[in-house]
Parts: structure tokens; sequence; C-alpha cells
């Protein structure tokens, strides 16, 4: 509630007793988010991370998001011990987390960005069956040559170039090769699907820069909070998670007006927060009916509700 009222990881609310004693474990919020978010279909994942300085400390999370109506929200993550790039080995046990709760066969896809490659990497996610799109570097070797080489060839008028069954990393993965519309490589790889429908599968992966946003600068501040012990982030993370998860249930049962460009003028997540926070500020004047309704979305069995009546 304190998350919800002040929009800030800061607020004096957050009492420092809860993140030195309180036994919140990810594994169990994840377990949380998975019911509050019924999916008749396989999940698709995106996996990415998220950094911060407080003075000369890094607070550097590795974060599975899970895709859910077009949002991505927060389901997994791991705190690193450094300030760079994410090990093989530190990926791994963040999916193999995910595998304890469901199986691979209920994995659609996972997206991630150049920096999750590597054959270690990209064998161990062909091994246990989880699809793949990634991103790759314009030095990684597709079927024995470097990708800007590809590129090369890349003739006026051409779009981009699709290549099916290419060895990549020791695999063999399905390859588009493109530029942006500001002239930047786009090299996009998957162990599975065809090679014509990699761009637009892809696109999904910016959804968690939307999550970021709402986590930090355009929503609930994280980089402001002066936690840096990994105890206590990975305790803030869970309730953030939580209250992210209410938003989005929330603010999908809002109407919202669109823009002339096709797009909502606010997100679910803003929405969301907009109308808890209303709503329990007015709990006084309104009476309790509307804000127990908004707690009746926790239970699993009313987000089951709200998606059979088409919301």
């Amino acid at each position: 509630m304190a998350l919800l009222q002040a929009k800030d990881v800061r607020h004096a609310e957050l009492a420092e007793r809860f993140f030195n004693h309180h036994p919140l474990c990810p594994a169990d919020v994840a377990v949380v988010v998975l019911k509050l978010l019924p999916e008749a279909w396989k999940r698709e994942f995106i996996l990415d991370r998220t950094h911060w300085k407080l003075g000369q400390s890094d607070v550097n999370a590795l974060m599975l998001a899970v895709l859910w109506r077009g949002v991505a929200i927060p389901l997994l993550f791991e705190l690193l011990p450094h300030g760079g790039s994410s090990s093989t080995e530190i990926r791994l046990t963040l999916m193999n987390d995910v595998l304890c709760l469901l199986s691979c066969q209920e994995i659609a896809v996972l997206y991630a960005d150049r920096e999750f490659i590597g054959q270690d990497w990209i064998s161990e996610l062909s091994r246990t069956g989880i699809p793949l799109y990634v991103r790759l570097r314009q030095d990684t070797f597709i079927d024995g040559s470097p990708a800007r080489d590809w590129l090369q060839s890349l003739q006026p008028g051409m779009k981009g170039i699709l290549v099916d069954q290419a060895e990549v990393y020791g695999q063999p993965m399905n390859v588009v090769l493109t530029y942006t519309r500001d002239g930047e490589v786009l090299v996009i790889a998957s162990t599975s699907g065809s090679a014509s429908r990699i761009l637009s599968g892809y696109r999904q992966r910016f959804r968690i820069e939307c999550l970021f946003r709402a986590l930090k600068s355009k929503g609930f501040k994280l980089e402001s909070t002066h936690m840096t012990l990994h105890v206590i982030v990975e305790r803030l993370l869970c309730l953030l998670t939580l209250a992210y998860v209410w938003c989005v249930l929330v603010g999908l049962l809002q109407t919202c007006t669109v823009k002339v460009h096709g797009r909502r003028a606010w997100s679910v997540v803003t929405l969301g927060l907009r109308t808890l926070v209303r709503t329990f500020a007015r709990i006084h004047e309104r009476g309790e009916a509307e804000a127990l309704q908004l707690i009746g979305l926790l239970k699993s069995s009313q987000t089951l509700n709200s998606e059979s009546v088409g919301y």
C-alpha cells in the first residue's frame, strides 16, 4: 500500500524492519504471479538486465519477464555481484528456476538482446527445448562468416536477407539480417520459427524496456532507493513485482482513449496505478466496496473470472 500511495520506493512507510526480517522469497512471488496471470497458450518470456548506481555501489539485476496481454511483467530475477554483463552460469540458473515452475513445453519463446549470446548458453537452451529469439552482434559467425560480411551482399532495394538453418554458435538457427530505419544493423536469430516471422516476433522484446521505465524513472523510482544490500534489494523487487502485477490487473479493467496513431493515451500500468491510488485515497468518502473489489483481483479465481467475461 505504501508503494502504491507514494509511487516511490523511498516512502517512509516501507519500514526498515520489513526488509531486514520479512522472509519474502522471489520463487514464492513468481508462483503467485503465474497464478494471477492465467494463460491458455504457451507463455512468452523476455530476458534483460537493468542497472543503476548509488555512489560507487552497483545494483545490477538480471530479470526475466513474462508477456501477458501485451505487457511485460517481472517474474524472476538474479542480482549480479558486479556492474557488468551476466555470466552464462547465472543465466542458466535463472532459466532452471523457471523450469521449476513451468515445463519447457509451456514456454513458447525466450526473447533476448545482444548481451545474451554464447555457444554454451544457446546450446543449453536448445538441449532443454526452450525456443530462443536473440539479437546477434555484427561479428557473430553465421555459417562461417561474420554477420557484417553477409550484409555487404545486401543489394539496393532489398529490405533484408533471410537465412534458414544456418550454423550459429554450433546450432542450426534461422537468421534475419537487415537495417533499422535509423541505419543500425539488425541481426536476429531463432532456434524455432521461420525466418520470415522473426522480426515481428522479436519486436515483443522491447516491452521489457517499458517495464524498466515503469519500475524506475516513469513509475516507482527504483533507481532512487538507497538500498544496495542484495538481500534487501531482492525483497524490494519482490514487493515491486506484486505491486506491478496489481497495477496491470486493475489497469486492464479501465477504459482508455486511443490517440490518432493508434496507441493508448496511457499505459495499462499507469491506469492501474492511478486507479489504485485514487480508490484508497477516497475510501473514507466512498466506502470500502470499490477497494474490496480491487483487492479481490489478487485472487487467482477473480482473475480467471475477469478473463472469462472478456476484459
